[in-house]
């Protein structure tokens, strides 16, 4: 696709999933506010070159409903916690687009009228075709999955071109831990088959079976490289693409 500004964009339509652990910079908990603004920068520079946008937010920095669960309480009411969690991280990023000129809908699994649409696919849509960036909520509105999942179901759902995986502090898909292996290699290229076999930790398990049986493609990238989601929708920047 080409853009007013002359950039030749390899997508039209993507899903950009980030996980409510990006939006707390440098805290240990919560919502960093700069940091918000920082990732809508970005969501902004690729909104700016005609690409469609939807997005998913964990709530990780928020609530874990695994990690509730794990302390005792009851797996569903954790997970429908988790979910509360991603509505207010939505909120949040929403407020961040809106007042860099963006138009954005959060669009909640979870009925909450007052604060966010329902979901319904046609709407989400036409959405999208009018270029706002649609934000999507409350996960599958399903206890026992996660956004991961809710972020394959969605980007098929909205007919997407591939999922963009933002991480912090790594460039893309590696055979162990970068943080603790000084050699561990990176992967340009890897299969759906290699991510579950090799447990490579890009998604859940239930997500990359998603994306594979309906053949979208799935990039793993760094949040922390400026200019980075912009960059790789041309064609540039460090990356890796699991495909089939």
């Amino acid at each position: 696709m080409s853009t007013e500004t002359g950039t030749e964009t390899t997508y039209n339509r993507v899903l950009l999933k980030i996980s409510g652990e990006a939006l707390m910079g440098d805290q240990g908990f919560g919502l960093h506010p700069p940091t918000v603004e920082k990732i809508a920068a970005e969501v902004k520079s690729v909104h700016d070159l005609g690409v469609e946008i939807c997005m998913v937010i964990g709530g990780g920095n928020i609530f874990r409903g695994l990690q509730g669960s794990a302390q005792g309480m009851e797996r569903t009411t954790a997970d429908y916690m988790g979910m509360l969690a991603t509505v207010m991280n939505a909120l949040a990023m929403q407020g961040a687009l809106e007042s860099l000129g963006i138009h954005t809908r959060v669009i909640s699994a979870i009925t909450m009228n007052e604060v966010a649409e329902p979901y319904i696919r046609r709407r989400a849509v036409r959405h999208l075709e009018k270029k706002r960036v649609c934000i999507f909520a409350a996960g599958t509105g399903n206890p026992y999955f996660t956004t991961d999942t809710a972020s394959a179901l969605r980007a098929n759902e909205m007919s997407c071109e591939a999922i963009f995986m933002g991480k912090n502090g790594v460039d893309g898909v590696y055979d162990k831990d970068p943080a603790k292996y000084p050699d561990a290699k990176r992967y340009d290229d890897v299969t759906y088959d290699d991510v579950l076999q090799k447990r490579l930790g890009v998604m859940d398990a239930s997500a990359i079976a998603l994306a594979r049986d309906n053949n979208l493609p799935i990039i793993v990238f760094s949040l922390d490289e400026p200019g980075g989601f912009q960059g790789i929708l041309a064609g540039r920047g460090t990356y890796t693409r699991v495909h089939g």
